[in-house]
């Protein structure tokens, strides 16, 4: 009877793992690496992905409270996060990474649940992150040698200026930082290009 037990909770255990590894695979191989190119984000999701399925596995059958649970993964997603700014639909693919594990190794649930809630978040971050639903929309982060004296009180003249400079079509931009000693000013800029071709 023990054996039957410990069969049928490494068969399920191994569902798990495999239902687990091909939604990371496909997020962030199939969607993140083939639409960004960053090989050391896609590596660092998916190793994280693997370890926090390997943890959380052995926390979910042991006296563990929940709120240990999130504790310990905000501070191993904050310790991995911390000592490089990366952006934002990178952060958000690392915590889908995390996400899938964590959804995959709990215990108490279903594998057919799993599974569908799984599927569903693929389906919606290929959806929601494809190029065609913001084909013509693209940003990028950009510094400037010199500060303009209307980048603050004239926007509107701003941005046409940024147009020229960049030659696109700058629809807003978001100054983070300016430098006075060193005049410099760092600066977001999100833009519109017809031509460029994303990859799907």
């Amino acid at each position: 009877m023990n054996l039957d037990f410990f069969s049928a909770a490494v068969t399920e255990l191994l569902i798990r793992f495999v239902v687990n590894t091909l939604a990371m695979v496909f997020l962030v191989f199939g969607l993140f690496y083939r639409r960004y190119r960053d090989k050391e984000l896609v590596t660092a999701a998916a190793m994280f992905n693997i370890f926090a399925f390997a943890v959380l596995t052995i926390l979910s059958v042991v006296e563990f409270s929940i709120a240990a649970g999130f504790g310990l993964f905000a501070i191993l997603a904050l310790f991995s996060l911390r000592s490089e700014q990366i952006s934002k639909t990178e952060i958000t693919y690392f915590f889908g990474s995390i996400a899938i594990a964590v959804i995959c190794s709990v215990q108490g649930t279903t594998v057919p649940l799993v599974s569908a809630v799984v599927l569903l978040i693929l389906l919606g971050a290929w959806l929601i992150d494809h190029p065609a639903i913001l084909r013509s929309s693209d940003g990028i982060r950009i510094k400037l040698d010199k500060i303009d004296s209307h980048a603050l009180s004239h926007p509107e003249l701003m941005r046409e200026e940024l147009s020229t400079r960049l030659g696109v079509d700058v629809m807003s931009y978001q100054i983070t930082a300016l430098d006075y000693i060193n005049d410099m000013a760092c600066i977001n800029v999100f833009y519109r290009n017809q031509e460029k071709k994303h990859a799907g």
